[in-house]
């Protein structure tokens, strides 16, 4: 075998074994989860606190969507500060509230990434319903809070 030929099968190799290399590196680079944590109970008055507690984490503090979980995601978080804009300039109440009761059908909630707060609602209100209820209506509105203008 002529030295030509053993100098390109070597070179060969070289950049064979550079591209299983780099192949290797990006897969070996950790895929991002969502790290699981128990609920943390919350006042019924408190939207804000509500938000804070058990949206903020996907949604952010702004309601964008830009939270520290949404990247872990495989469906973005909506944008909730666009709501109204999306529904023609209204506020859409009761989708907000039947999507926190879990009742409504969104992208996130088909794969169950979001967590339906209806029914934590319901176990830390000990099944009271007027307590549910006032869960989700102080949440939506605090969610009507964050609208663009």
């Amino acid at each position: 075998m002529s030295m030509r030929k053993l100098i390109l099968i070597f070179t060969a190799l070289i950049i064979g074994a550079c591209v299983v290399a780099a192949q290797d590196q990006t897969q070996s680079q950790p895929e991002k989860t969502i790290k699981h944590v128990p609920i943390k109970n919350t006042s019924p008055v408190s939207g804000t606190e509500m938000y804070k507690a058990y949206c903020a984490v996907c949604h952010g503090t702004d309601g964008k969507g830009g939270g520290p979980a949404a990247s872990a995601l495989k469906v973005p978080p909506t944008d909730l500060t666009l709501l109204s804009k999306n529904n023609g300039g209204k506020y859409p109440a009761l989708k907000v509230e039947s999507a926190i009761r879990g009742e409504s059908s969104l992208p996130a909630h088909g794969s169950k990434e979001m967590p339906v707060w209806g029914a934590l609602f319901w176990s830390m209100s000990s099944g009271h319903e007027s307590e549910v209820q006032q869960r989700v209506s102080n949440l939506t509105r605090y969610i009507e809070s964050l609208q663009a203008k």
